[in-house]
């Protein structure tokens, strides 16, 4: 584990790196992320009776969030590619907003935090990609991890 404080991604030379974890232990990892998609209480209507010009908005994030949880590495320039081996992404509808919850698992040498938050994220993109043609003021917020475990550091979770 790093010193407290240490960016691990920069070398004594502060040129970006790809920590090495080659010599870290393959354990049993998870993380979970999520967000809120704040959008009308008409959006929300429409997207409990499927009702939107684009089809099942609810389908596409949750495909397009496992979908981004798998492509993570490709998208953030020092993440490790990781074997995922579950992505569940949950969508619950409240009276104006849509809470995104993506949990992502493996066994490797390093841990899924980023594939957990792409995952939110994406999500909420392909949300607003399918209600803006009638929510244009829909927003994402609220994007953060609740919960890691595995590895060195053990468990972890938001207060």
């Amino acid at each position: 584990m790093s010193e407290p404080g240490v960016l691990t991604h920069l070398d004594e030379h502060g040129a970006a790196r790809m920590v090495d974890v080659s010599a870290k232990d393959v354990t049993a990892r998870t993380a979970t992320a999520t967000g809120r998609f704040c959008t009308t209480p008409e959006v929300i209507d429409l997207l409990r009776r499927d009702g939107l010009p684009k089809g099942d908005a609810l389908a596409v994030a949750r495909i397009a969030g496992i979908a981004a949880a798998k492509r993570t590495p490709d998208l953030v320039p020092l993440c490790h590619p990781v074997a995922l081996h579950g992505v569940t992404v949950d969508l619950e509808l409240q009276d104006d907003s849509v809470v995104i919850t993506a949990t992502t698992r493996t066994a490797d040498r390093t841990g899924v935090e980023m594939e957990a938050l792409t995952s939110v994220v994406t999500a909420g993109l392909a949300l607003y990609d399918m209600v803006k043609a009638v929510d244009r003021g829909a927003v994402l917020t609220d994007v953060r991890l609740l919960a890691k475990a595995g590895g060195r550091s053990g468990e972890w979770s938001a207060s």
